[in-house]
C-alpha cells in the first residue's frame, strides 16, 4: 500500500478503533469527573502519575500507527496489514505497543480521575485484546513474515517492555 492511502486509512482507523476504547468508553464509564476517593497526599501524586500515563500512553500509540505507515507500508488494521514486519520505533521495546498504549491511557485516566471503574474496564479489555493477539495476530504475523517473525518474537516481549532496543 502506498503511504497517504495507509495515513488516511490509519488516522480513520486511530478515531474508531483506539479512540473509541482508550477515549469515548471512559468518558462513558467516568463522565471525566475528578473523584477524591484518597486524602489529598495520596491523590496529588496519583493523579500526576495518571496524567503522564495518559500522555505517554497517547504518544506511543501515535508514534506506533506511523510507524506503521512509513515502516510497514499498511495500517493497523487486519483487512490492510504492512507489507513489511514493523521492528522499529517502539516495536524494538515490546511487541505489542498499541495495546500497551491503550492500557496505560486507560490506567492513567484511572489514576487521573480517582476512578476505580476505570480499572474494572482496563482489567475486562485484557480478555478480548490479550485473545485476538494470541488466537490471531500472532499466527498471522507468523504464516505472513516467517522466520523474520519468530526472531523478532524470540528477542521482545509482548506485554512488558524491554530495557534496551531489539537490533534485527
Amino acid at each position: 500500500m502506498r503511504r497517504t492511502p495507509a495515513a488516511v486509512v490509519s488516522a480513520t482507523f486511530f478515531a474508531a478503533g483506539p479512540g473509541v476504547v482508550a477515549v469515548l468508553v471512559p468518558y462513558w464509564i467516568s463522565g471525566w469527573r475528578l473523584r477524591d476517593p484518597f486524602p489529598d497526599p495520596v491523590m496529588i501524586p496519583l493523579r500526576a502519575l495518571g496524567a503522564v500515563l495518559v500522555l505517554a500512553g497517547l504518544t506511543v500509540l501515535v508514534h506506533a500507527f506511523v510507524r506503521f505507515v512509513i515502516e510497514g507500508l499498511g495500517t493497523p488494521i487486519p483487512v490492510a496489514p504492512p507489507d513489511r514486519l514493523v521492528v522499529g520505533g517502539f516495536y524494538r521495546y515490546v511487541r505489542n505497543p498499541m495495546y500497551v498504549a491503550i492500557f496505560a491511557a486507560v490506567i492513567g485516566q484511572a489514576m487521573l480521575l480517582g476512578d476505580p471503574w476505570l480499572l474494572l474496564y482496563a482489567a475486562v479489555l485484557v480478555i478480548p485484546i490479550w485473545s485476538f493477539v494470541h488466537w490471531y495476530e500472532e499466527p498471522h504475523l507468523r504464516r505472513k513474515f516467517g522466520a523474520d517473525y519468530d526472531t523478532y518474537r524470540a528477542h521482545v516481549p509482548g506485554w512488558w517492555p524491554r530495557l534496551h532496543p531489539y537490533r534485527a
